[in-house]
């Protein structure tokens, strides 16, 4: 690389780095406070993510750091462990150390594949249903409520209760800030609408004395940068971290890579879980040390700084220093910024969370998808982020198992002007072979459809207009097989035998051909009766029946 190309590049990492601080400053200030604890502690987050993901992390864009579903789970395992107030801060590094250790066992043991598990489905609905609880956690700061703590039902049924005390102050600044973040973002879709609605919020704030009419301020911020050090390794809070700590790294790992995927493609670089799980290890080490809680990745983020030019780790680099930075030559701005102006900040983070053009899409391709992902969004807001989760998988694997165990067969035949067999479904005017029934059944064979498979390929030959001589399986589509599905394909050709009628095997894969051998099945087919290709498989019918 030349030294011009060089400082062109640099230049671009150099400006993404001051965009994104301008984005992440007020956005992790409010995702600690959604988190449960002071918003300086998402500046300390940050800062340590940022520092240790770059070393090992696959991605030179990813901007890793507090993020919405992470500070959930976060607020969620604190209320769940019983921890004191003043004692949450402590928990949450904690927690974020035990992330750390769940990504490093991962990594050791290569458990990177399953960020396979979750359907783009399931992903649609769960970043919605994360929109409305995220929502839904702000809905008393908007206002100037306390609603106590709890689950999002709780929450807004506690907002409903007490909407009699909202502080007209409160509620006017934060609206006007949303309102104002949303209508900017539209007009200026590159600007960073987040810092300039809060600018503009603290603006508000001081020049009307707004605080004097019940708006709270962040509040006092620490002079100086925490001092590096393991967070408590008390045995009870050790023992208290571990269920959401296997959660939120689960979580925060599937949203590392499918993001760093999503923008993978703008660069020349390419994504590999293996080391995005280690990545995803180091970024909570270091917010653990700097007494933050678990971190992830922002999507938001990631796009600000591909959109303005970030290319390689010095991206991460710049914005580590410039957020660094900004937290001790703007201390005093930061202590200014109003509590509802933040909590607009994250509403404004969840609006654009909401995907409503993959709901349509998966509405017009295939309506279980899309009751997958309104499942999955309800489950987010019912039962919880790490429960969703594993419903939403279950509900992908369930429906995985119904198009396998019930897939699409066919019996093929021809179609004049048109090479090859084709589905006698689709033709009306095909041609098939009488006394031969070219049979495909579209799936794997496996223990959920092996019966279906049986029942369905006899019906075929009872519903033939010849009587029937051979029946030929396409297996084009046999990609793997299993013994209860071997029982059922033994169990054709024994029925067909009975019969008098022969079994064929065409196109069959090489893989299923050394996996069907030891058995002892294609030998009772007869070799001479598996046929590499179609055509082959018809010449021989003919051959052996002339007539």
């Amino acid at each position: 690389m030349d030294r011009s190309h060089a400082l062109s590049r640099w230049r671009g990492d150099a400006l993404a780095g001051v965009t994104v601080t301008a984005y992440l400053v007020p956005q992790v200030m409010a995702y600690a406070e959604l988190a449960g604890l002071p918003p300086a502690t998402g500046l300390w987050a940050a800062l340590g993510a940022l520092a240790l993901y770059a070393l090992v992390g696959s991605s030179p864009v990813l901007s890793v750091g507090p993020e919405s579903s992470t500070a959930l789970m976060t607020a969620t395992a604190i209320g769940a462990a019983g921890v004191a107030h003043h004692e949450a801060a402590s928990f949450a590094a904690t927690l974020a150390l035990v992330v750390a250790l769940m990504c490093a066992i991962g990594w050791a043991t290569r458990l990177s594949v399953v960020a396979e598990l979750l359907s783009r489905p399931v992903l649609v609905g769960y970043m919605a249903g994360i929109a409305v609880t995220m929502v839904v956690s702000q809905l008393g700061r908007l206002g100037g409520l306390d609603v106590g703590d709890g689950d999002t039902l709780h929450r807004a049924a506690n907002t409903l209760r007490h909407l009699g005390e909202v502080q007209p102050a409160t509620l006017a600044l934060s609206t006007l800030t949303l309102v104002a973040m949303l209508l900017g973002s539209r007009r200026w879709p590159h600007a960073p609408v987040a810092l300039l609605g809060m600018l503009g919020a603290t603006a508000a704030s001081a020049l009307l004395s707004l605080p004097d009419h019940g708006v709270a301020l962040v509040g006092e911020i620490p002079a100086a940068l925490p001092s590096p050090g393991l967070p408590s390794l008390d045995p009870e809070l050790l023992r208290a971290a571990l269920v959401p700590a296997l959660g939120i790294a689960f979580v925060g790992f599937t949203d590392n890579v499918l993001t760093a995927r999503a923008f993978a493609h703008r660069g020349d670089h390419r994504i590999d879980p293996h080391r995005e799980m280690i990545g995803l290890g180091m970024a909570n080490l270091g917010s653990a040390v700097l007494h933050g809680f678990p971190v992830s990745s922002s999507g938001s983020r990631t796009a600000i700084a591909s959109a303005v030019g970030a290319r390689t780790r010095f991206a991460g680099w710049f914005t580590l220093a410039v957020t660094a930075a900004a937290l001790l030559a703007a201390r005093p701005l930061l202590e200014a910024f109003p509590s509802a102006a933040l909590g607009a900040v994250v509403v404004y983070a969840a609006v654009r969370l909401v995907d409503l053009d993959g709901f349509r899409r998966l509405y017009r391709f295939r309506h279980s998808e899309l009751a997958i992902a309104l499942a999955t969004t309800a489950s987010v807001v019912v039962i919880g982020v790490l429960e969703a989760i594993v419903v939403a998988i279950a509900l992908s694997i369930l429906d995985l198992l119904r198009r396998v165990a019930r897939p699409h067969d066919a019996v093929l035949g021809y179609v004049d002007g048109l090479a090859g067999m084709h589905d006698t479904a689709d033709y009306p005017e095909v041609r098939v072979v009488p006394g031969l029934v070219v049979y495909r059944y579209d799936s794997p064979l496996c223990f959920a459809n092996a019966e279906d498979f049986r029942t369905r390929a006899l019906a075929a030959v009872a519903e033939a207009e010849h009587p029937v001589a051979w029946f030929v399986i396409n297996a084009e589509a046999f990609t793997d097989i299993d013994f209860t599905a071997l029982g059922a394909l033994e169990a054709v050709r024994r029925e067909l035998s009975d019969r008098g009628i022969v079994l064929g095997l065409a196109r069959l894969k090489h893989e299923l051909h050394e996996l069907l051998e030891p058995s002892g099945f294609l030998e009772r087919v007869g070799e001479e009766h598996v046929f590499p290709t179609l055509p082959t498989a018809v010449e021989a019918f003919e051959r052996a029946h002339p007539a």
